[in-house]
């Protein structure tokens, strides 16, 4: 498995497929980080067209376990962040 774009190499190519500097690309990238994160952080649901879909699921309360002890613990009801992937990226990895 091949390691993943750090940002800045994510810049970098960025601003190559964009055709401007790396100053803006990261100032795009920053842009767009911060609002999938007001969206998500607010409830609402982000696409990504040929990516996917970031949205935030609520879980309720549940009983878990303790990997170590094997204690049962009472575990609040909380919110996680969930992506759908998009079929158009599945299909380009498995064709």
């Amino acid at each position: 498995m091949a390691k993943p774009l750090t940002k800045t190499q994510l810049v970098t190519a960025l601003a190559d497929e964009m055709g401007t500097d790396k100053k803006s690309a990261s100032a795009a990238l920053d842009a767009i980080v911060a609002v999938i994160t007001r969206e998500v952080s607010g409830g609402g649901a982000v696409t990504l067209p040929g990516v996917g879909k970031i949205y935030c699921r609520e879980r309720p309360e549940r009983m878990v376990r303790n990997p170590a002890t094997g204690e049962q613990i009472h575990k609040e009801a909380d919110k996680v962040v969930k992506m759908t992937i998009a079929k158009a990226l599945k299909d380009s990895v498995n064709g």
